[in-house]
């Protein structure tokens, strides 16, 4: 597509930059994605509108003949399979009956500060621990605090902020996981026989992840509420509306608000080893997935698939084998029966056609961008005018600009680490800041933009309106961004 970036210019732009004002304007992401992606293949098809909107709903069958894409979608919609069982077992009311029981130990009452800045952190620490990958960690989060959270009285969207916040940070700044397997990969691709020392240089300068991570508990702990985040607390602590009136939560509350089946005991086992089923499944599931194309032998070559693995096989297959797991254990407690599951599992995944439909805008909203060369084109304009002094602040924003507008930090990565690295040797700047700039500009990016999957996903895991998710963290993505520009300003100008 080098001709797309050659000729198209500014109008690579316009079609992400509609989508993501129209959503975070209208609160109609499904709209916005539509008429984005509309846009961008009437460019393409050289303003004939018949032949733009013909392009536009192959799109949408293009993601799915990407066997990445189809993994995820599908994994989307078995998610509600596993949410309803666990709903129906009675292990969800289980498991918050355990944890208000120790919160009474611990605490005063029931929705006392004490008691929301205990579950905030152990929810944070937990979205932390699962570093092996986005999905698993935004997922569990999700389904084992968002009943905790609705209990005391937390908004939906505290709990979006902490565990979207989480995740992909984490990731970032602990890379023994599919992310720092593909980073490695584009290192090797400029030059880099030895990338693994190269990628854990960059930890100490990736001020992005680092100032996230320590925003959540500075929220946390001193209850620093701003913008949509504090008229959501407000409105949660007056008038007891965990969402906002209007709201629409990309689960549908037939799934999220399921009662448990009648005349069954409340086990908490009954949704604790379900969801550490998936968490354990994972990194075997890795290993599986990546063993034929590993290196060495033994716990090396154990190694070495783990980062080398097919993280949307490996998370379908996960939470395909955390159903089965389930469906035996409520069968042989006599909970339910299999025709009762069965219909259970499709009337779950029914509840989850929204998110799945959004997924697949979102994924074909990419790959428009990448057809029109979106990143490219702002890649090539920043080395325009770039200084060896503003090197790392204009390769965090451009990566993060870049993030905002395609919404994926992993695409944003594959275009900037190949301008940061011949950009920081030719001037004579420390390739580790400006690796870390780009890494950590792509996370921004992809945390304040509606069209991220991680985003999404997170969304579909806590059960909150997209929309509400996405306005209520970007006040603190921006805080965390404007401490890491303040960062590589005075690095840049230190000349580190």
């Amino acid at each position: 597509m080098e001709a797309a970036v050659q000729t198209l210019g500014f109008w690579s732009l316009i079609p992400p930059l509609v989508a993501i004002v129209l959503a975070l304007w209208t609160r109609e992401v499904f709209i916005a994605l539509a008429v984005g992606i509309w846009l961008g293949y009437l460019i393409l098809a050289g303003g004939d509108p018949v032949a733009g909107t013909l392009d536009t709903i192959e799109a949408q069958i293009a993601v799915m003949t990407d066997t990445g894409n189809a993994r995820l979608v599908i994994f989307t919609l078995i998610m509600g399979a596993l949410i309803a069982l666990i709903q129906k077992s009675g292990g969800v009311e289980g498991f918050i009956a355990r944890i208000l029981n120790f919160l009474t130990k611990v605490g005063t009452k029931q929705a006392d500060k004490g008691n929301r800045r205990i579950v905030e952190t152990i929810s944070a620490l937990t979205g932390m621990v699962l570093f092996i990958e986005t999905n698993i960690s935004v997922l569990t989060v999700g389904t084992l605090y968002r009943p905790i959270y609705d209990k005391l009285g937390i908004p939906r969207e505290k709990l979006s902020y902490i565990t979207d916040s989480t995740c992909a940070p984490t990731c970032i700044l602990v890379p023994f996981n599919a992310w720092g397997a593909f980073i490695m990969g584009l290192l090797i691709a400029q030059g880099f026989s030895e990338p693994f020392p190269v990628l854990m240089s960059t930890i100490v300068f990736n001020f992005y992840p680092i100032l996230t991570l320590l925003l959540i508990f500075v929220v946390i702990w001193t209850g620093w509420d701003i913008g949509d985040m504090k008229k959501a607390e407000i409105r949660a602590r007056d008038e007891g509306k965990i969402l906002r009136d209007g709201a629409v939560p990309m689960m549908d509350d037939s799934i999220s608000m399921m009662a448990a089946k009648e005349d069954i005991p409340h086990r908490a086992f009954n949704m604790i080893i379900p969801v550490a089923s998936m968490v354990l499944l994972m990194p075997i599931f890795l290993i599986y997935t990546g063993w034929g194309g590993a290196d060495g032998a033994g716990l090396a070559k154990a190694w070495s698939a783990l980062t080398k693995g097919s993280g949307s096989s490996a998370v379908l297959y996960a939470v395909s084998g955390a159903i089965l797991i389930a469906m035996i254990m409520y069968k042989i407690q006599g909970l339910m029966g299999i025709r009762e599951m069965t219909d259970l599992c499709l009337k779950g995944m029914s509840g989850m056609v929204g998110i799945t439909l959004l997924t697949v805008l979102a994924f074909a909203l990419n790959n428009m961008c990448r057809d029109l060369g979106t990143g490219q084109y702002m890649a090539d304009v920043a080395q325009g005018f770039i200084t060896p002094a503003l090197v790392p602040t204009i390769l965090f924003i451009v990566a993060a600009i870049i993030g905002f507008s395609t919404g994926t930090s992993w695409g944003t990565f594959a275009i900037m680490i190949a301008v940061a690295v011949p950009l920081s040797e030719s001037m004579g700047v420390n390739v580790n800041i400006a690796l870390a700039a780009v890494l950590g500009g792509g996370i921004f990016g992809d945390h304040c933009s509606p069209t991220s999957d991680t985003t999404i996903i997170t969304s579909l895991a806590t059960a909150n309106d997209h929309i509400d998710h996405v306005r209520t963290q970007i006040p603190y993505a921006l805080v965390a961004g404007t401490g890491a520009v303040i960062l590589y300003l005075i690095l840049g100008f230190a000349d580190v």
